[in-house]
């Protein structure tokens, strides 16, 4: 049986040999990499300030809430939400019928006062009268003057003007609605003047100061913003141990209010390589880039850290002096020939 064994195992050896083939092997050669046309730049240090960030609410400085001070019913609503008014524009006017027949009784009373005090200075002057009844006469001339003031106050307060150019953002009312003292009917802010609100921490406020110059990013409108601190409560609140810091914002376009915000706080200045952008390609989980070394493309693996803008920070894999390629005509790839332009 093992005799048998053998014999085959031989066989099979055999016919193996006869299908090796014979005479040299063919050598693979790999083609040459094309020449790649690069732009480089210098891997540099830079130093900037490690910031905060505290988050807020974009706010108007300008805002009002309009209601009425005194009771009538609304006969005319001229403005919706959204719309754009004018200093001084009516808005609201109220039935001023019960108002007006007032006025037009204490304006009757003033007359009427007026005409007995002139009387009684012509009486006084002929000295057919007493001092005491003149006096009489003008301080119910006074009287009446009043009343009459009152009563064109109250009538004026039946048309709700403008208090400023700005937009309207709210009705809470409409025609035939009873307007009432304490109530609001519209509101209006003003959309050229807006800040951001934030609650500052206890120990970033030495680090705000008023008039200062900060950083404000809206993400919602993808805007970078440099605002201005205009207004530091100095008072804490003492549930979170925060204190509200208001900051200018210029005008733009994008601003909305009751948009995200948040304030950049400078704390420290730090030192990094920051490089473009464009120079580091991300393959799936990985970073990388390429350096000029030799009149070659050498890969590097980095890992990057906080983007600034066009910018991003290496925190690993590149070398200050190395010269990075930032851009290229071509794919690169490992030991590519390359010309710098």
């Amino acid at each position: 049986m093992s005799r048998m064994r053998g014999f085959l195992l031989f066989i099979g050896w055999a016919l193996a040999g006869c299908h090796r083939p014979s005479g040299p092997q063919p050598t693979v050669v790999a083609e040459p990499l094309p020449e790649a046309t690069v732009r480089i730049q210098s891997v540099e240090r830079h130093r900037r300030w490690a910031n905060e960030e505290v988050v807020g609410t974009v706010r108007p400085k300008l805002r009002a809430a309009l209601e009425a001070k005194v009771s009538a019913r609304i006969e005319e609503l001229r403005v919706v939400p959204g719309q754009r008014v004018r200093a001084g524009e009516l808005l609201v006017r109220l039935d001023d019928r019960e108002i007006r027949a007032r006025w037009e009784q204490a304006r009757a009373m003033y007359e009427q006062a007026e005409r007995d005090f002139r009387r009684r200075e012509t009486l006084l002057r002929e000295q057919t009268i007493s001092r005491a009844e003149y006096d009489a006469a003008e301080a119910q001339l006074r009287v009446a003057a009043a009343v009459l003031q009152e009563a064109e106050t109250q009538l004026g307060h039946t048309r709700l003007v403008a208090p400023f150019d700005g937009l309207i953002t709210a009705k809470h009312a409409d025609v035939g609605d009873l307007a009432v003292p304490g109530r609001a009917l519209l509101e209006i802010e003003d959309p050229t003047a807006l800040r951001l609100e934030a609650d500052v921490p206890e120990a970033l406020l030495d680090r705000v100061q008023l008039g200062q110059s900060l950083i404000v990013r809206i993400p919602a409108a993808r805007l970078e913003l440099q605002g201005v601190v205009s207004e530091i409560i100095p008072v804490a609140d003492p549930r979170t141990r925060t204190f509200p810091v208001k900051v200018d914002l210029p005008v733009h376009a994008s601003l909305r209010t009751g948009q995200f915000g948040r304030l950049l706080i400078p704390v420290a200045e730090i030192e990094a390589i920051r490089v473009p952008v464009r120079a580091v390609h991300v393959r799936g989980q990985m970073e990388l880039a390429f350096v000029v070394k030799d009149q070659r493309a050498q890969l590097r693996l980095v890992k990057t850290g906080k983007r600034l803008g066009d910018e991003v920070e290496v925190v690993s894999g590149l070398v200050p002096g190395e010269s990075l390629i930032v851009e290229t005509d071509r794919p690169l790839r490992e030991g590519q020939p390359v010309r710098i332009q």
